[in-house]
Order: C-alpha cells, then structure tokens, then sequence
C-alpha cells in the first residue's frame, strides 16, 4: 500500500529550484493546452516574449504592469510570512484608489507638492483601515481572515463602481463610468517618454525597508516566530493580537499604494476596470518567490510579461484568459513541489493479520 511519509530533511536545492521548476511545469502544460485548442505553443509563446521583452516599448509596460504586483505582493507577503492569509490586496488596492482620487477631486487646484504627498498618504491609510476591518475580528474572536479579505475584496470593487457611477460620475464622460480627469498636479511624474512612472521608486523602497525589517529588527524576528509556532511566541510574551494588525496594516497600506499609483500615475481618474487582478497576481508571486522582497520584485516583472504578452496574443486570437490559467497552473504546481519536498510517497506491505 502507499503511504505518505514526511521527509527527515528537506533538499535545500529543491527548495531553490522549485519555483523554476512549477514555471516550466506550467509553461509545458499550458503548452499541451494551446496544442489540443488548435493554436501553434512556439508561436503563442514567441508572440508572448516579443510583446513582453522584445522591445523598449514592451519592456516599459512590462515594468507599469510590474509595479502594482509588486507592491502589492510585498504587502501580502508580510501577513504571510505570520501564516496570516491576507487575500484582500485586490479590495485593498481599490481602497486606496478611491481615497487618493478623492484627494485629487477635492483639491483640483492644489500644488503638486501638497497633492501628490497627501494621495499617498490617504492611498495607504484608507488600504491598511481596508485590511484592519479583517484583522481586527480576526485578533479579538478568531474570525478566518481568508473569508473576510476576501469578501471585502468585493466590496471594494463595488463601492469603486458606485462612485463611478454615482457621485463621482463625469458630466462629460460621455455616459462612461470613470470619475472626472486628475490636474496635472495630481499626476504622478514619469521617466521619459515611457510610462514607468514614480510608483517603481516607491515598490525597490518597500523590498529594501521590508528586507531590512523582516531580518534586522525585533518586529521581524517576532513575526517569524509567530509564524513557526504561536504557542512558543505566546509563552516568550509575544502579542500574537498585536502583530495581527500591524501586519494587516502594512500589507493594506502597501495595496493601497498601488492603487495610488494606478489611479495617479496611469489613468489619470478612478474608472471601471482599474486593476486587471493584480492583487490576486500578487498572492501567486508571493509564493513563488518564497516571501522573500528581492525575489518578489524579479517575479513580479515576470507576471508583468505574463500580461503584457497576453495582451499581444489577442491578436492572433489568444483568449487574454490564457495569462489567468498560466498564472494559476504555476501556483498549482508550486504547491505540489513544496509537498514533494516535504513528504514522500512510500510503497509498503499490507501489515500481516495476528491470529
């Protein structure tokens, strides 16, 4: 019979190479995939590369895709790191969009200098309150913070869209749901001719701060230690509770950053549609990169190229759902290289019956 057995030691170049190695997996089926639905796997794949990487053009895109992943992505990874399932990147991302561009239509004459300071700070502010409305219950009674992220998720969205289409609706919009256009104040600088804007700045700060906390400081230390065993950072006095909302805090206010940037930097005004599923992109990152800032920021510009190469695959009629099944097969096959590298799969005999 087969049994499965725990390793006694893990294989620490397996532990190295498995994110590679789900990618390649999810590459390879994802292949299989476009073959059975008719579509040449080379060409789906080389069209993919060249939209993404194969010129200055879609390599800047690439890094605008990049960065609210990114963020996002640092931000998850925290609560993560505690064994917190922070799921609500994605509501939290919209959370700090709206407050920003309500900074923004509120002070349509303000200078830059008070403007854009005062978008960040409400973006990040209102993206940690976002998380905080989870990780409160879920500190004081134990509320699973997996289905209130993910719920508030969704409200978010929705109360995006009723100021869209609402209070905030633009008279000259042409009956589109988007919120009047930002001064040029209000707009986030960008670096030459490109669009990659500030917000790449404020994602390489977030890693450096993260990577310096998470390994040099007691608040790292102790987040760590709650994660390996609460019990152990009970009795050493730490506040589980505690660390629950600072961390929640942290990761909603680095996803509302990125709505920030997003609504500043690249549309100009709160509008329908204004994140593809990063946030979601971001719990995937997250894991491949095993937590680690350095290594989120290199997957997060490989989800970037995902993007940005499915959407020059539509051309040759590449559903854009493609990218969405890659993205999810490569999480998939992650997990199950961390069980292989965890447990075995043993072959033993029936135990003989006493008489």
């Amino acid at each position: 019979m087969f049994v499965i057995e725990r390793r006694a030691e893990r294989s620490a170049l397996f532990r190295f190479v498995s994110p590679a190695l789900a990618v390649l997996t999810a590459l390879v089926c994802g292949a299989l995939f476009l073959k059975v639905s008719g579509f040449d796997p080379l060409a789906v794949y080389g069209g993919m590369w060249r939209g993404a990487f194969g010129d200055a053009y879609g390599l800047s895109e690439t890094i605008v895709k990049a960065i609210p992943i990114a963020l996002c992505a640092l931000g998850i990874a925290v609560a993560f790191r505690m064994n917190l399932w922070n799921i609500g990147a994605e509501g939290q991302l919209y959370a700090g969009a709206a407050a920003a561009a309500w900074v923004a239509l509120s002070f349509p004459g303000a200078p830059a200098a008070f403007v854009l300071p005062a978008m960040t700070a409400a973006g990040m502010s209102a993206g940690a309150l976002w998380a905080l409305l989870a990780a409160v219950p879920r500190a004081w009674v134990g509320a699973n913070e997996i289905l209130t992220t993910l719920m508030l998720n969704y409200t978010a969205v929705f109360l995006s869209e009723y100021l869209i289409h609402g209070p905030w609706k633009d008279p000259a919009g042409f009956n589109f749901p988007l919120s009047p256009a930002f001064s040029e104040a209000a707009r986030l600088p960008a670096f030459g001719d490109t669009r990659i804007h500030a917000g790449l700045i404020f994602a390489l700060a977030a890693a450096a701060a993260l990577t310096v906390a998470l390994r040099k400081t007691k608040w790292g230390y102790e987040l760590r230690l709650v994660g390996a065993s609460p019990a152990v950072a009970t009795y050493a006095g730490v506040g589980i509770a505690r660390h629950v909302l600072v961390a929640m805090a942290v990761g909603g206010a680095l996803a509302g950053l990125a709505g920030m940037t997003e609504v500043s930097a690249i549309t100009g005004r709160l509008q329908y549609g204004l994140s593809p599923g990063y946030g979601y992109s971001a719990i995937i990152v997250a894991w491949l990169a095993k937590l680690s800032p350095a290594g989120i920021l290199a997957m997060a510009f490989l989800f970037g190229g995902l993007l940005v190469g499915g959407y020059a695959v539509q051309f040759i009629g590449v559903p854009a759902a493609a990218v969405n099944m890659l993205q999810g097969a490569m999480l998939f096959f992650w997990l199950a290289a961390e069980f292989l590298g965890r447990y075995r799969v043993a072959l033993r005999g029936r135990p003989r019956e006493v008489r």
